[in-house]
C-alpha cells in the first residue's frame, strides 16, 4: 500500500483533540513544516544500531523521563538533575553487567497524553480532559481545555531548547567520568543509596587514574569525557508528527525528526488505526506498548505491519502488564514472537500497569510492584532463552513524592502530598529511579 506522511487521515483515529478553528489549525502545521528539524537522520539510524545490539544482549536500555513534560516547569535545572540521573543509573548498571548502556530519555517532545476518558467532572462541572501541554492547559476551566493549535509552536520550541541543552551537556564536559561525583544529586548523597552510589564513584576514579598511567585521558580519548542520550516520546498527536516528516537527502526515506525514537501507546494500536498508519512509514526505530489486552496472533500481526523488513533495532516492544499479571500473560507474547522468529527489542515498563488510586485521592504507584514486574520480566526472558533488552521508566530527577514505598527513602500514602507535582502520572523519584537501577544490577 501506498504511504505518504498524511496518509494517516484516512484511517480512524483515537485519543485526538478536536479543534475549533480548522484553518487556524492547517496555519500551524504550515509553519511547523518549515521548522527545522530536531534530529538528523543519522542519529535515528544510529540509535537503531544500539537497540539491535541491546536486542542481541550487546547493550542495555535505559529510556526514562517525565510523564509530561510541562510549559510551566521548563528549566535547566530540572533537565540537568534528570540528565544526571540517567548517567547514574547507566554507571550502576553498565558496572555490574559490562554492557554499554543506550540512554533514551522522554523529553524533548512528551507533551501528548493519553486519556481514558474524554471528559473530567469536578463539582458537578464537565469539562474536556486535560491531553498534555501540546493539546491544552491543566487548569480546570472552559477557556484552558480548549484544544488550541498553537501549542504546537510552543511544544517545539521547547522541545529545541531541551534537546540543545541535553547535547551541551553531552559533550560539554558533564558526562566526563572523571566528574562522576557530581553526578550524585544533593539530596540523595546522605541517603543510604547515595553513599552505595559514592562507592561505585570510587572505584571508577581507580579505573581512570590506571587508564591516566596507561596514556589514556578524557583530552585525547573522547569516549571518557561525552556520551549521547537520545531523545523519544509517544507520537500520539499526528498533526505535529506530520509536519516534523522529513525524506532524508542521503537515503530519500522519510523520518520523523522530532525526536529520535517514537512509540505507539497501548491505547492507540489498532492495526487498522492512523497511528499504525503513520508509523508503519517512517524509517525511525520505533516502540509499541504491550499491555494486558494484548492477544499474541494480534502481536505477530502488529510486529510484521511495524517491521516488514524484520530488522534488527527497528521494534522496540515495551511490555506492561502489571506486577499481578505478568507471570501470566507475558510468556504466550513472548512466545509467539519467538517461535515467528520476529527480530523485536524487549523492554520492560513497569509503571502502567501498576496505577492505583491510594486512599488520599492521590493516584500513586508502589515501588514493590514496580520493582516485582521488572524482576519477573527479567525471569521470563531467563526461562524462554531470550533477551530482556532494557527498562522504560516515568522518573524525574528532583526529589517528589509521588510513588510510594522504596528502601531508600520510604514514602507513605500521608506522604504523597508533600511534593507531588506531576502533570499526570506518579515518576519515580532519583532515589527510587537509583535504587532500581542497583537492583537491575544485582540481576547481572
Amino acid at each position: 500500500m501506498s504511504w505518504s506522511p498524511n496518509s494517516w487521515r484516512d484511517f480512524p483515529i483515537k485519543q485526538q483533540p478536536e479543534y475549533k478553528d480548522i484553518d487556524r489549525l492547517k496555519e500551524i502545521e504550515g509553519q511547523l513544516k518549515e521548522f527545522p528539524p530536531l534530529i538528523f537522520a543519522g542519529e535515528a539510524r544510529d540509535l537503531k544500531d544500539k537497540l539491535a545490539q541491546a536486542g542481541r544482549g550487546e547493550a542495555f536500555i535505559i529510556q526514562g523521563g517525565d510523564c509530561a513534560e510541562s510549559f510551566a516547569s521548563f528549566d535547566a535545572e530540572t533537565i540537568k538533575n534528570l540528565f544526571k540521573l540517567i548517567l547514574q543509573m547507566s554507571v550502576v548498571v553498565a558496572y555490574s553487567s559490562g554492557r554499554p548502556i543506550v540512554k533514551i530519555g522522554r523529553l524533548a517532545g512528551q507533551f501528548a497524553k493519553p486519556r481514558s476518558s474524554d471528559f473530567e467532572e469536578k463539582d458537578g462541572i464537565k469539562l474536556p480532559s486535560y491531553r498534555g501541554d501540546i493539546i491544552n492547559d491543566i487548569e480546570f476551566s472552559k477557556e484552558a481545555r480548549e484544544p488550541d493549535p498553537y501549542r504546537m509552536i510552543r511544544a517545539y520550541y521547547q522541545s529545541a531548547a531541551t534537546m540543545n541543552l541535553i547535547r551541551a551537556f553531552s559533550r560539554g564536559g558533564l558526562a566526563d567520568l572523571n566528574e562522576v561525583h557530581r553526578w550524585n544529586l544533593d539530596f540523595i548523597k546522605t541517603h543510604p543509596i547515595g553513599q552505595k552510589f559514592e562507592e561505585i564513584s570510587c572505584q571508577i576514579d581507580k579505573a581512570m587514574q590506571f587508564l591516566k598511567a596507561a596514556g589514556l585521558t578524557s583530552k585525547n580519548t573522547p569516549q571518557l569525557k561525552q556520551t549521547t542520550v537520545y531523545t523519544s516520546h509517544e507520537a500520539l498527536l499526528l498533526n505535529y508528527e506530520e509536519a516534523l516528516t522529513r525524506v532524508d537527502s542521503i537515503t530519500n526515506d522519510y523520518y520523523n525528526t522530532a525526536a529520535h525514537m517514537l512509540w505507539i501507546g497501548d491505547r492507540t494500536r489498532d492495526l487498522d488505526g492512523a497511528h499504525i498508519e503513520y508509523f508503519r512509514g517512517i524509517k525511525n526505530p520505533i516502540g509499541c506498548k504491550v499491555g494486558p489486552s494484548m492477544q499474541p496472533d494480534e502481536l505477530v500481526s502488529l510486529v510484521k505491519a511495524l517491521n516488514p523488513d524484520n530488522e534488527e533495532g527497528k521494534l522496540n516492544l515495551i511490555v506492561r502488564m502489571g506486577a499481578t499479571k505478568i507471570d501470566e500473560l507475558f510468556p504466550p507474547l513472548l512466545k509467539a514472537v519467538r517461535d515467528a522468529k520476529l527480530n523485536v527489542v524487549w523492554t520492560i515498563d513497569p509503571m502502567h500497569g501498576n496505577v492505583e488510586k491510594s486512599s488520599t485521592g492521590f493516584k500513586t504507584r508502589d515501588f514493590d510492584n514496580i520493582l516485582s514486574e521488572v524482576k519477573s520480566f527479567f525471569k521470563i526472558h531467563q526461562d524462554h532463552g531470550t533477551v530482556a533488552a532494557g527498562v522504560h521508566l516515568e522518573m524525574t530527577g528532583e526529589n517528589v513524592t509521588e510513588c510510594t514505598g522504596s528502601a531508600s527513602c520510604p514514602i507513605t500514602v500521608d506522604d504523597l502530598s508533600s511534593r507531588y507535582h506531576t502533570q499526570c502520572d506518579p515518576r519515580l523519584n532519583a532515589n527510587q529511579a537509583l535504587e532500581l537501577a542497583f537492583m537491575i544490577s544485582e540481576i547481572f
